[in-house]
C-alpha cells in the first residue's frame, strides 16, 4: 500500500514538472527555427568573419598600389657637446633643434607581385563568400533535419501514449474481473506488468523528444530553458523519381562547396604566380622633402667699422706706432623658426632597383611551395567530389530502402488493426486469454511506431538529397 502512495506521488510531481515545462515552452515554426540559427549560430558567424577577413585583405591589396606616403617631426633639446644642425660645427652649450620631413615611396614593377596578389586575395575572397554560403546551406540542412526529428519523436510519444491509455482502459476492465472473482488473476497481474512496459516506452519517448529539442536549440543558440514546441507541417509522401547520378550532377552546378573549393585552386596557382615575382628586379621611385631648425643658428648684421689696432707697429726713429686697420662691426640676430624651416628646405627625388642575386635558394623553394598547395587544393575538390558522391549514393540507396519499408508497415498495420480488434473483442468476452490480446496489441503498436519512424528517415534522406541539389525545400 505504501508503495503505491509513493508511484501516485511521483507520478503527481512528474505531472506538474511536466505543467511548469509547458508553461516556458514556445512553438516555432520551421521558417522561424532557420531564421533563428541563421542569426545566433555560432559556427555561422565564425564563416563570416573569415569571410570579412578574406574581404579585408582583399581591400588591403588592392590599396598596395598606392605610394606610401609619411611625414615626421621632431622637437628636443641637446646639453653638451653636439653638432650644430645648422652650421656641422661642434657646440658645446644647450641646444634645441627641431626637424621634419615628407617622403614618398611607390613601387612601379616587382614582377607583377602587387597585380597577382591582388588576384589571389580576391579569389581566396570569393572562395571564403562561398564558404560561408556552404555554411549557411549547412545549418539550414541540420536545422530541417532536427526538426524532422523533433517531430518524429512526437509523433512517437504520441503513440505511447496512446498505447499507454489504451492499457489503462483495459486495466479497469481486468480489474472490475479481478474483484469481482470472475477473470483469471493471471490476466490482471499481466496488465499491471503491461502497464508497467507502456509506462516506460512513454518515458523513454519524452526523453528522446527533449534530445532532439535540445539539439534543436543548440543550432539556434538561444537558451536552454527555452522549451522548443516544433508546429506540425504539411509533409508530402511521394516516391523520389530523380536517380542518385541525377542529383549528384545538380550538385555540381550547385553547391556552393564546389565552387568554393574550385575557387581555391585559382587562388592556389596566383600564389604559384607571386612567388615567381621574387626572381625579378623591384623598381620604385622615392622623393621627400626635409628641413630643419637649430636654436644656435644665427643671422651677424653689420653695424659699421671701427679702427682698431692690428698688434703689429712700425718703428719710427726711436718711436714705436701701432698699425691700425678698419674692420666691420657684426650684432648676432637669431633667426626664427619659420624663417629656418624655409631656408633649410631640401628634397629628393631618385629611383631605386633592387635586383635579387643570390637568397639561400628561397624564391626557388617558395615556388616549389606553393605548387604543392595547388595539388592540394586539387586534392582536396577531388576528395569532395568523392565524398558527397558517395553520400548521395548512400543516401538515395538507404532513402528507396525505407520507401519500401514504409509501403511494407503500411500494409503491417493494417493486419494487425484487424487482428487487435478481434483479438481485443474476444479478450473481453473471455474468450480468448491475455496472452494473445497483448501480443496483438504490442504487434500493432510497434508496427505503428515502425511506420512513422519509417515516415521521418524517409522525409529525413529526401531533404538531404534536396540539399545536395542545391538547396533545402
Amino acid at each position: 500500500m505504501i508503495n503505491k502512495h509513493i508511484i501516485f506521488t511521483l507520478i503527481v510531481l512528474m505531472g506538474l514538472v511536466g505543467y511548469t515545462q509547458d508553461l516556458n515552452k514556445k512553438s516555432y515554426s520551421l521558417d522561424e527555427c532557420i531564421a533563428i540559427a541563421l542569426e545566433n549560430n555560432l559556427d555561422l558567424k565564425s564563416a563570416d568573419l573569415r569571410a570579412n577577413s578574406a574581404k579585408v585583405n582583399h581591400q588591403q591589396s588592392k590599396a598596395n598600389f598606392l605610394p606610401s606616403i609619411n611625414g615626421n617631426f621632431n622637437l628636443g633639446v641637446n646639453d653638451g657637446r653636439s653638432i650644430d644642425p645648422f652650421t656641422n660645427d661642434f657646440i658645446n652649450q644647450e641646444l634645441t633643434f627641431s626637424n621634419m620631413g615628407l617622403s614618398l615611396d611607390m613601387t612601379i614593377f616587382n614582377g607583377f607581385r602587387l597585380l597577382n596578389t591582388a588576384k589571389q586575395n580576391r579569389l581566396n575572397r570569393k572562395a571564403s563568400e562561398l564558404e560561408k554560403e556552404a555554411a549557411q546551406q549547412d545549418l539550414i540542412l541540420n536545422v530541417t533535419l532536427t526538426y524532422l526529428q523533433v517531430l518524429n519523436s512526437k509523433a512517437v510519444l504520441d503513440l505511447t501514449k496512446q498505447r499507454y491509455q489504451t492499457t489503462k482502459e483495459q486495466l479497469k476492465i481486468q480489474k472490475d474481473f479481478y474483484e469481482n472473482e470472475s477473470g483469471n488473476p493471471a490476466d490482471y497481474a499481466d496488465i499491471l506488468g503491461q502497464i508497467a512496459s507502456d509506462e516506460t516506452s512513454v518515458l523513454n519517448s519524452e526523453s528522446s523528444l527533449n534530445n532532439a529539442r535540445l539539439a534543436l536549440v543548440r543550432l539556434m543558440n538561444i537558451p536552454d530553458n527555452v522549451n522548443i514546441d516544433a508546429k506540425s507541417i504539411l509533409l508530402d509522401f511521394e516516391k523520389y523519381n530523380l536517380s542518385a547520378i541525377e542529383v549528384y550532377n545538380e550538385a555540381l552546378q550547385n553547391l556552393a562547396t564546389f565552387k568554393a573549393r574550385e575557387m581555391r585552386i585559382e587562388a592556389a596557382k596566383k600564389g604559384v604566380n607571386v612567388a615567381k615575382s621574387q626572381f625579378t628586379p623591384e623598381v620604385s621611385v622615392f622623393g621627400g622633402v626635409n628641413t630643419n631648425y637649430s636654436s644656435a643658428a644665427q643671422l651677424f648684421n653689420s653695424t659699421g667699422t671701427s679702427i682698431v689696432e692690428t698688434g703689429d707697429f712700425v718703428t719710427v726713429g726711436t718711436q714705436d706706432i701701432p698699425v691700425m686697420t678698419e674692420q666691420t662691426n657684426f650684432e648676432a640676430e637669431t633667426i626664427g623658426y619659420k624663417d629656418q624651416l624655409d631656408n633649410n628646405l631640401n628634397t629628393v627625388v631618385g629611383i631605386a632597383v633592387s635586383v635579387p642575386l643570390f637568397n639561400g635558394f628561397r624564391a626557388k623553394n617558395n615556388v616549389a611551395l606553393e605548387k604543392i598547395r595547388v595539388e592540394e587544393s586539387i586534392l582536396e575538390l577531388e576528395r569532395t567530389h568523392l565524398d558527397i558522391k558517395n553520400a548521395i549514393s548512400q543516401v538515395h540507396f538507404d532513402m528507396e530502402a525505407v520507401y519500401n519499408r514504409y509501403q511494407s508497415l503500411l500494409r503491417q498495420v493494417e493486419a494487425y488493426e484487424e487482428s487487435y480488434r478481434i483479438n481485443e473483442i474476444r479478450f473481453n468476452n473471455g474468450v480468448s486469454n491475455f496472452l494473445n490480446y497483448v501480443t496483438s496489441k504490442n504487434n500493432l503498436d510497434n508496427a505503428k511506431v515502425n511506420l512513422t519512424n519509417a515516415k521521418y528517415e524517409y522525409l529525413l534522406r529526401v531533404k538531404v538529397l534536396d540539399y545536395y541539389r542545391g538547396g533545402v525545400n
